[in-house]
């Protein structure tokens, strides 16, 4: 940063006094343009603050009257320095940050996830992502073969009409030439860890539900989807619980409705013998995998992903204990 300044204190810059420097004036802004957009945006707040204006608004009266997207670059003046305060930033930073952690104390006084215990208490249904901007699509990633050296392509979108979220693609099974990988064919989509003050992980409590609910609408292929919890042990990284959900395809839409004990567990892709339910206080992710060995386009269209509770659903776990039945013998 500091041989940034001395090189930008150093040049000396033209007055744009004729069609002349017109040349000049050309070459200055294709330098300037390749600066990053921070140190751009703070010359320009040093520039509002001390109430001076660019020499292309002195010498072009007709520029002074146009707007900021119009005017291209404005020019400083050897004499003038650019004043970049990191300490202030690094003070703003913080206090948002403290701010956001008082905010978290305080709304634990009142109730889980900062809202009155008594609308948590009657509360039965909650959706948790629904897609209708693009700033929804943020909080999501995706992923594919590719960080392994495949050929599948994955895309993740608004849809037309901006009521859904359309993830599509291609799926290509074609292995790697790598000498190493064996399997290959996957695309998924993952949710973002929610975080809290200072980037701490949060995690979403399902406590008061039983079952995962979806409305989407896809092309007949079946698809995964998993649920991921506490993440901070490196053991627990790979550990996910799974289920299948079925789309038939076609121009219908489908609530698809999971109960929670159907899950089952699996780590590094593998089903486990010793199988558990997971802990509903400690969700960190939700996800969609593509993985059926089909090569060929797909697209799962998705409204909304919820949970709700089910009374008629009284089921704990639908799969067997290997070490309780084990230790019958």
């Amino acid at each position: 940063m500091a041989l940034l300044h001395k090189l930008l204190s150093g040049i000396h810059f033209p007055k744009l006094c004729g069609i002349q420097d017109a040349a000049q004036c050309f070459l200055l802004g294709s330098v300037f343009t390749g600066y990053p957009s921070r140190l751009y945006s703070s010359i320009k707040k040093t520039e509002a603050a001390s109430g001076r204006s660019s020499p292309e608004g002195k010498t072009h009266g007709g520029l002074e009257k146009q707007t900021k997207s119009e005017v291209g670059v404005d020019l400083i003046s050897p004499k003038e320095k650019i004043e970049i305060d990191f300490d202030k930033a690094i003070r703003a930073e913080i206090k948002d940050h403290f701010k956001l952690l008082m905010k978290e104390l305080v709304g634990r006084w009142t109730g889980p996830e900062c809202r009155p215990l008594h609308e948590v208490l009657l509360e039965n249904t909650r959706v948790m992502w629904q897609f209708r901007s693009n700033e929804d699509l943020d909080k999501w990633l995706v992923t594919s073969d590719r960080t392994i050296g495949g050929r599948s392509k994955v895309f993740l979108k608004m849809a037309s009409n901006n009521q859904s979220a359309l993830f599509y693609g291609i799926l290509n099974t074609e292995i790697p030439h790598d000498g190493e990988t064996q399997r290959s064919g996957y695309c998924a989509m993952t949710s973002r860890i929610p975080r809290g003050a200072f980037e701490r992980k949060k995690y979403h409590d399902w406590s008061n539900f039983n079952t995962l609910y979806l409305r989407v609408r896809g092309d007949g292929r079946p698809w995964m989807v998993n649920i991921k919890t506490d993440t901070n042990l490196i053991h627990k990284s790979h550990h996910l619980y799974s289920y299948f959900m079925y789309t038939r395809g076609g121009p219908y839409w489908q609530e698809v409705k999971i109960p929670f004990s159907k899950f089952f567990f699996s780590s590094k892709g593998r089903i486990q013998d010793n199988q558990h339910p997971f802990l509903t206080d400690q969700i960190s992710s939700v996800g969609f995998t593509l993985a059926d060995k089909v090569n060929g386009p797909f697209y799962l269209e998705i409204d909304f992903i919820g949970v709700f509770h089910d009374p008629t659903h009284t089921e704990e776990f639908a799969y067997e204990d290997c070490k309780k039945i084990c230790g019958n013998f």
